[in-house]
């Protein structure tokens, strides 16, 4: 029953966020907001709003491993699986905005979210708040410097279709996407506390695991499918982008709910520095040899990296 619940939530929660995003999409440009600020802001909350349910539900149930286990667990599993497997494939290719705002605010907030929690242990209401106001900072920066760059190019989840949806089916998107969230957060939480107490193993350890794989599905399917076709697969920029939205609004937003406790050990200890050093290690990556390229065997490195960092927790 407890894997049941597991399925229907991701489902559920893919559904919704899928509808979420068109609906928010379709809302913005009525609002005659501009493609650029769109993709870059409300394309970007919007694909982070599935980390965000699980967690707020996850704090909500006080399950706080849980809601720090999909941020720590996503962030792992966007570089080390959905990066890797994705240059495997075909290469990635970086920008200058990589190593000159991108990586060093991913840096930054990991830095900080770590010592934040090794100070006493918890992140409190004032620092998801400093978080989220670092994360706007951050947005207010690149949108500015990306309109000064006339090579900018419109953010591809951005469909210019959605600009003639009707108010109504705008408003039946947002009912189904909320809807599908609600629901599909509250079962996934509650089937990943029923399955780790079956197992014997942590809520941390399911969440870290299935719950950031999971919620990682569908930016995984969708960078295989483009490196596959040799369409354009996301950018560097997009995970660096949802590893630092996923630590200042997930992060920070279900904090400002209530303080996030670090209860499992092996945050502090292991996984924290697992994610930092997967940040970490992009910017040789980058570099060496080629500059500006993620290639096929950089892939392997990252892959395996990941396959290590599972191995290391469920054992």
């Amino acid at each position: 029953m407890n894997i049941i619940l597991i399925i229907i939530g991701f489902v559920l929660l893919v559904i919704g966020g899928e509808f979420l995003v068109r609906a928010s999409v379709a809302l913005s440009f009525k609002l005659r907001l501009s493609k650029l600020v769109i993709g870059m802001t409300v394309v970007s909350f919007a694909t982070s709003a599935p980390e965000l349910l699980v967690s707020l539900q996850a704090a909500f149930d006080g399950v706080s491993d849980i809601a720090l286990g999909n941020v720590i667990g996503s962030n792992i599993a966007n570089i080390g699986l959905v990066l890797g497997l994705t240059a495997m494939i075909a290469p990635l290719y970086a920008s200058k905005e990589f190593y000159k705002l991108n990586w060093p605010m991913m840096m930054i907030m990991s830095l900080l979210l770590y010592a934040l929690l090794k100070n006493d242990r918890q992140l409190s209401p004032q620092e998801g708040f400093g978080f989220l106001l670092a994360l706007i900072l951050f947005l207010v920066i690149l949108i500015r410097r990306s309109r000064k760059n006339e090579d900018t190019e419109t953010p591809d989840e951005v469909d210019e279709n959605l600009a003639v949806v009707s108010t109504f089916k705008i408003v039946v998107w947002l009912l189904i996407g909320s809807a599908g969230l609600y629901f599909g957060s509250e079962w996934l939480v509650d089937g990943a506390v029923g399955l780790a107490k079956y197992i014997g193993i942590s809520e941390y350890v399911v969440s870290v695991t299935v719950i950031a794989i999971g919620t990682s599905i569908p930016e995984l399917a969708a960078s295989l499918i483009a490196a596959i076709r040799r369409e354009k697969a996301i950018s560097l920029g997009n995970l660096i982008g949802s590893n630092i939205f996923n630590i200042g609004s997930v992060l920070g937003i279900t904090s400002i709910f209530g303080a996030i406790r670090v209860e499992s050990p092996e945050i502090l200890q292991t996984n924290l520095f697992w994610m930092i050093g997967f940040a970490a290690i992009l910017l040789p990556l980058v570099f060496l040899p080629k500059r500006y390229r993620i290639s096929r065997y950089k892939g392997f490195v990252l892959f395996g990296g990941y396959l290590l960092f599972i191995y290391f927790v469920l054992t």
